[in-house]
């Protein structure tokens, strides 16, 4: 009898575990839900429990730029059609050359068909500096020093290789090898810094470290590299012009099972106010007055439409260069249109006895290129880009996107002159009008 009592209990203790899920507490209230998953208790205490993570960045520090404020930002409000900077050096310094090398002279040294490690081993012959490759280098040199200082000859040999050398008097080494690392001292206005680095990035050069308070750049690279930022420099402190674009990206959706009715614009603002209509492959760019601007823009849209704004930004090319602008870089958020890239060609100058922006704009996916337009405008005018449509970035075979919804880039050339001497700037930043278009086309 003792033995069958100690079961039932067993039995009852067990019965009242199970019953835990849901019992009264001693004011007669009920406890919550309690959710049994894989064997463990959840309830709204439990501490939730992830899958193991791959170690890689994650997407929104991988999206981190301190140069998107500066790309994707427009202020409407205070925008300068034209505007004067002075014209700065841009400066590139070779960084880690090491100690100075030994005040040694040269004379009458020949060299043929022998890699810079030979030729040097051979110069250096007989004194305490060694030469180490830090890689294999094996392109081969010949010629010729009659007379001169060790450091030139050294110079001489390793850019006749391609090759870049650093001195370590401590160790008295001599170090080898075919990339290097630069900093170029860049000039105080941002808009020309995006330029350069937009340039930079066209010569696939993806690793610049910018530093935003000094106004510096680091990268490294090999020969190549060096030269064709060399060259970029080069060319853009020759420019007397930049151009520039600021630009309005949005995805507009008729109200109506209509589409957008574009000839309306013509009663809406006038005739004198639509200057040229351009037609692409896909869409039409219009070439228009100031009067025609965003805001202006957007209250003629909305009398027909809901327009959203799915993009912003600038971008600026030196004179004669061409750029791009990346929708989904300055995107409000993942959409159909984040593939959209808008590429810029542009030359400010005489165009038929005419000063003019000679431009042509490019839009492009992915997929290939989907229309382009050759804009001649004056200092002034905006471009609309319109009948885009949204369905042309669909990739699935059906959509809920209604087929009159459509793509609307509004672009606002904008000229920078790059001049010489404080004094002419002041003037500059005076004139107006008329007398402004003259300054611009001295």
């Amino acid at each position: 009898m003792l033995r069958l009592k100690s079961w039932l209990i067993g039995v009852v203790g067990i019965a009242a575990l199970v019953g835990c899920v849901q019992r009264p507490d001693v004011n007669g209230m009920l406890y919550d839900n309690v959710t049994v998953v894989d064997q463990l208790v959840i309830d709204e205490n439990s501490v939730p429990i992830f899958p193991k993570k791959a170690a890689l960045t994650t997407d929104t520090a991988r999206r981190f730029s301190i140069e998107l404020p500066k790309r994707c930002e427009v202020d409407w409000n205070n925008q300068s059609v034209v505007s004067v900077v002075p014209a700065e050096k841009v400066e590139i310094v070779r960084l880690g050359v090491g100690d100075a090398l030994p005040e040694l002279n040269v004379s009458d040294y020949e060299f043929k068909d022998l890699t810079v490690k030979q030729a040097l081993d051979k110069l250096l012959d007989g004194t305490d500096i060694a030469v180490v490759e830090d890689e294999a280098l094996y392109e081969k040199i010949s010629g010729t020093i009659s007379a001169g200082g060790l450091e030139d000859a050294v110079e001489l040999m390793t850019k006749m290789g391609r090759v870049y050398y650093s001195y370590d008097d401590t160790l008295g080494e001599l170090h080898l090898t075919h990339r290097a690392k630069w900093l170029i001292k860049m000039p105080k206005d941002e808009t020309i810094i995006m330029a350069l680095l937009d340039a930079m990035h066209g010569a696939d050069m993806r690793n610049l470290l910018v530093n935003w308070r000094d106004k510096t750049v680091v990268f490294e690279g090999n020969y190549q590299t060096e030269r064709e930022v060399a060259k970029i420099i080069a060319d853009m402190s020759g420019k007397k012009y930049m151009i520039a674009w600021d630009i309005d990206v949005y995805r507009v959706y008729p109200r109506t099972d209509n589409p957008i009715v574009w000839m309306n614009l013509l009663p809406a603002f006038g005739e004198e106010n639509v200057r040229m209509s351009i037609p692409g492959v896909v869409g039409r760019a219009l070439v228009v007055s100031p009067e025609i601007n965003t805001k202006t823009l957007q209250e003629f849209l909305g009398q027909q439409a809901n327009v959203v704004l799915i993009s912003q930004g600038t971008f600026a090319i030196p004179n004669g260069w061409q750029s791009r602008f990346d929708i989904g870089q300055c995107g409000k958020e993942e959409r159909l249109e984040t593939d959209l890239i808008i590429g810029a060609t542009g030359k400010y100058g005489d165009f038929g006895g005419t000063n003019k922006i000679d431009a042509k704009i490019v839009l492009r996916t992915s997929n290939g290129e989907l229309s382009s337009f050759n804009i001649p405008s004056s200092v002034g005018d905006n471009y609309v880009i319109i009948g885009i449509p949204t369905h042309s970035f669909v990739t699935t075979p059906e959509t809920l996107v209604s087929p009159f919804a459509e793509l609307v880039v509004f672009m606002s050339p904008r000229v920078i002159s790059i001049v010489d001497g404080a004094g002419e700037i002041q003037d500059a930043n005076e004139l107006i009008g008329d007398a402004l278009r003259d300054f611009l086309s001295e």
